[in-house]
């Protein structure tokens, strides 16, 4: 008789009952062909006093064998392991490897070389240069978690916890329309948002409706690096346009149009993405005419438009768009933090329906409670108290951090102090790599990353955006202190 008082473990501290326990380590048995077809299974009074439990914690384990089809109860002669069943072929596993463990797949799938994998910066120990991202220890989680537990505990909840309407939460939508109308100076109305789960599902949304392959898009010859794969994943064709300290230069843009169809230009009009530029009024009225000219879309990506150290922030073009060339997107991601993923399109009508279906096939709907808890943040007036507090930090951090790389490796780093955003966009001198600096770097555990996604155009600029924002005063005196360790080694 099988051993089944030594093959079988019982975890009593499991919350999993003792049966199921039991009926899995069975199943298992099955599989691996140990208990073979028709073999049969001790009586439950039996196999109880061999495991030392009670009979019937077997009984509800046969049932439940019954009941997914490996075993089979035979009136009058017991049960057996079921005698049709197919014997499961599995790959032989190496020693030390455990059952279950997949590295490869048994099919095969269509691989993506266009879009980058991104690994998550979390070793511990480690300075991470990011593009620029918020401080989640300032983030405002209390308030926000309050104002969830408010709403979650209001008797009408349960009409959210259902499938809702692929646009976004109504209320965040007609929320949304007061405040960028107030703020932004917009001019919309509820029927022109769609609620997104951050602003790259909007450009990943614009793409998929504007862009089919050979569909030309311009973007400045140093853009945003997932803005860019989005295009080239739809298999468009991406024309550059030079940048320079007004913004991208769009009289290279009116040539040519005159010549060659266009169907959008992306832009990052606020602080452009990587270089952090704004682009000039004049090129904005630029921009807008020759869209509605030339019948072209603009993708406004408004990445952080509320961080701005040095002025008001810069009314975006959609604001004076009459004629709905402009598709404007934007989150509340990088103002507080980037795990909540609330952002918003906004476009004509037409677009935005189309968007809204397009969107049900890859996110049913977003997150309902989030975007009530953001709907009330925002109405409140806690969003605006809280750009306020932390611009104040921002600013702050950015003027310490442009102190001390000019003090302290200014002979080394080039750059223009940022009026606004959360980076500083630094040029390294003639005489050093970033390839080189980036290896040296993580001798003393700093982590450049791919540095390379500043420069696809291989313009040789030898630039990248040092974020500043997400680092205290603290880890900005160790993050220059690095730096300049590196430097001397190198």
């Amino acid at each position: 008789m099988f051993p089944y008082k030594t093959s079988i473990k019982f975890d009593r501290t499991s919350n999993q009952p003792l049966y199921i326990q039991l009926s899995n380590q069975i199943i298992q048995l099955i599989k691996s062909q140990t208990l073979v077809p028709n073999t049969k299974l001790p009586g439950s009074r039996v196999l109880a006093e061999q495991l030392e439990v009670h009979r019937k914690t077997i009984i509800a384990c046969y049932d439940d064998l019954l009941l997914q089809g490996w075993v089979e109860t035979i009136p009058k002669k017991g049960t057996f392991v079921h005698r049709k069943l197919p014997e499961l072929q599995q790959q032989k596993l190496a020693n030390g490897e455990t059952v279950g463990l997949k590295v490869q797949s048994g099919f095969s799938f269509y691989r993506n070389s266009i879009l980058p994998a991104k690994p998550a910066n979390n070793e511990k120990g480690i300075l991470y240069i990011d593009d620029g991202i918020s401080d989640g220890r300032v983030a405002p989680i209390n308030d926000l978690a309050r104002t969830y537990r408010r709403i979650a505990a209001k008797k009408n909840v349960i009409q959210h916890l259902s499938y809702g309407t692929t646009y976004g939460n109504d209320t965040l939508r007609e929320v949304l329309v007061n405040y960028l109308n107030e703020t932004r100076g917009l001019n919309i109305t509820k029927e022109n948002v769609l609620i997104t789960r951050g602003s790259q599902m909007g450009i990943w949304l614009s793409a998929q409706l504007l862009l089919q392959k050979k569909d030309v898009i311009m973007v400045g010859n140093t853009n945003y690096q997932s803005a860019d794969k989005t295009f080239v994943n739809r298999q468009a064709k991406l024309e550059t346009v030079t940048v320079d300290e007004d913004g991208i230069v769009t009289d290279e843009i009116e040539k040519y149009c005159k010549h060659k169809q266009l169907k959008a230009v992306y832009v990052t009009s606020h602080h452009h993405h990587p270089t952090t530029v704004t682009l000039s009024a004049k090129r904005r009225i630029h921009l807008l005419n020759l869209a509605r000219k030339y019948n072209f879309a603009i993708i406004e990506d408004d990445y952080d438009y509320d961080f701005n150290y040095n002025h008001a922030p810069i009314l975006p073009l959609s604001s004076h768009d009459t004629n709905g060339n402009v598709i404007y997107i934007g989150s509340v991601c990088k103002t507080v933090a980037p795990v909540f993923r609330v952002g918003y399109l906004i476009a004509s009508k037409e677009f935005v329906d189309e968007a809204s279906k397009l969107r049900g096939f890859v996110d049913r709907q977003g997150d309902a409670l989030l975007e009530l808890t953001f709907a009330n943040f925002i109405k409140s007036g806690d969003l605006d108290r809280h750009i306020r507090k932390v611009l104040k930090i921002y600013q702050n951090r950015r003027d310490l951090f442009c102190q001390l790389l000019k003090e302290e490796l200014g002979d080394v780093f080039e750059f223009e102090i940022p009026k606004g955003g959360m980076a500083v966009w630094t040029k390294l001198n003639s005489k050093y790599s970033w390839d080189e600096v980036a290896t040296t770097a993580r001798k003393y555990q700093i982590e450049i990353g791919d540095w390379q996604r500043y420069d696809h155009a291989k313009l040789g600029h030898n630039c990248i955006r040092i974020g500043f924002a997400a680092h205290n005063e603290e880890e900005i005196y160790e993050l220059i202190n690095k730096l300049k360790k590196t430097i001397c080694e190198i």
